[in-house]
């Protein structure tokens, strides 16, 4: 895993990330609500578009190995999930998140996650993996804040995770096909 010597841990993660046009349709539906809330923050770029899984920053590098060999274990079929809603997250004042969320089109998702944590706990991330989950795709940040507001669904298959580091853009290091 040399990979990690190079890209210092502090920003990874492993996420799932919509397809290409998937992304740019998420973009475009940002764009749109971004007008009509009045934000002022800059949208997303569709490549940096996510949901993120585990943060795995900060951890030394037999830790990273650890729990890419939790990911690499993991056998799952691909699966839907389903955006149906957008809302501003607390954050930090002056840069709230603004992002879309689910409730009954993010169960496998919230699954998956809990079947990959399960794998990272037996590699000794037991602590990691127990962290709360909140499945969301940060569209922008933003100093103002909305209430949680219907959309037409957004949906994808996810066929695969991706470990991510994120400086300048996200860099796919990694990643873990769906398949049984």
């Amino acid at each position: 895993m040399d990979k990690f010597a190079s890209t210092g841990s502090a920003r990874l993660f492993l996420a799932v990330v919509p397809d290409a046009s998937t992304a740019e349709r998420i973009h475009r539906v940002a764009g749109v609500l971004k007008r009509a809330h009045k934000f002022d923050g800059k949208l997303m770029a569709p490549d940096r578009l996510h949901v993120s899984l585990f943060s795995l920053g900060g951890l030394p590098e037999r830790q990273l190995c650890a729990a890419c060999e939790a990911a690499t274990e993991l056998r799952t079929e691909p699966f839907e999930v389903s955006f149906d809603r957008t809302a501003s997250f607390r954050g930090r004042t002056g840069n709230r998140p603004f992002v879309l969320i689910g409730a009954k089109g993010l169960r496998r998702l919230q699954s998956f996650r809990q079947m990959l944590g399960v794998a990272m706990a037996r590699r000794g991330l037991r602590r990691l993996a127990s962290t709360n989950f909140t499945p969301h795709v940060t569209l922008l940040y933003d100093a103002r804040s909305v209430d949680e507001y219907p959309i037409e669904p957004v949906a994808w298959t996810v066929t695969e995770f991706v470990l991510v580091h994120s400086q300048r853009g996200h860099q796919h290091l990694a990643r873990w096909c769906l398949c049984r």
